[in-house]
């Protein structure tokens, strides 16, 4: 079945730096489009930023342009999310994601807290 596990989560200072990762399995991840997401306390789950299958275009929100890249290396079925100069209104919880015509599939979410 289809599995997503975030990894990478934790406590940072502003202005550091965090690498998310999210192995995928269940699935041929060289084909299908992933995601970012994360949800913060009282505020509903946006989107991040996403990477296509094939060419790996991306695309981010407005709030983290500049500052957070998405990555996928398809040897490994893994997602990345390299996030640079974080501010504490990143700090959430962050999801990894995957759409197919019948369902949305979600990682377990690992938290992000960026507080000095």
């Amino acid at each position: 079945q289809v599995r997503l596990v975030e990894s990478g989560g934790g406590l940072v200072q502003p202005g550091g730096s965090l690498r998310l990762s999210c192995a995928a399995s269940g699935f041929i991840f060289s084909i299908k489009s992933m995601s970012w997401y994360r949800q913060a306390p009282g505020k509903e789950r946006e989107l991040v930023a996403g990477i296509s299958s094939a060419e790996g275009s991306t695309n981010y929100a407005d709030s983290v342009k500049g500052r957070f890249t998405i990555s996928r290396d398809n040897a490994k079925n893994t997602v990345y999310l390299q996030m640079n100069e974080m501010k504490p209104e990143d700090t959430a919880v962050y999801y990894c994601n995957v759409r197919f015509s019948t369902r949305n599939y979600w990682g377990q979410g690992t938290q992000v807290t960026v507080s000095s």
